[in-house]
């Protein structure tokens, strides 16, 4: 009898331990109400981009690879999102932006996603990882992103105001923050 239960406790017991591991490694670093790590890069035109050039405004973090099939499959709704408040006025701030930051090898295939999935707002950045294996470029270890998607929403403060929201969840805080024209 006690050999029957532990063939059945072991395997138990190191599953919940594999999915309790894998779910705190993924997990994003950064919680609500954390204020985010300042940075630079060059955006997809060359010219040089500074987080803080958007304190005051609402700004979506859009960690994404072009080689990522659930990414590619919600930039409609990004670009959708973007659409409907790209020039929304809000209660507490001038404006929307979408920073998106794509953890990528080849400048083609990010370049090329970017044309095919019509993301037309100009905040693109390549963060070029190291290695196929691991989300090791800079960026994306600056913010300890281990997956993507990942996305932070930042209030006009810089302020994390949600990790990893749906579409729906970012459309209903911008909702609710928004001015009637």
């Amino acid at each position: 009898m006690k050999k029957t239960i532990l063939t059945v406790l072991i395997p138990l017991l190191a599953v919940a331990l594999y999915l309790g591991g894998r779910y705190f490694y993924f997990k994003p670093k950064f919680i609500n109400g954390d204020t985010v790590p300042a940075f630079g890069a060059s955006l997809i035109d060359g010219s040089d981009f500074e987080l803080r050039q958007f304190q005051g405004q609402y700004v979506l973090l859009d960690f994404w690879a072009s080689w990522c099939g659930p990414c590619r499959k919600e930039n409609p709704e990004i670009v959708k999102l973007y659409r409907d408040f790209e020039s929304a006025r809000f209660k507490d701030a001038d404006g929307f932006k979408i920073v998106s930051i794509a953890v990528e090898k080849r400048e083609e295939s990010w370049k090329a996603a970017i044309q095919k999935d019509g993301l037309y707002w100009p905040w693109h950045i390549l963060d070029v990882a190291e290695s196929t294996r691991f989300i090791d470029s800079p960026i994306a270890q600056q913010f300890q992103v281990r997956e993507v998607p990942t996305k932070f929403l930042l209030n006009p403060d810089g302020k994390i105001i949600a990790v990893n929201p749906k579409t729906e969840e970012i459309r209903a805080l911008l909702d609710k923050r928004k001015l009637s024209k």
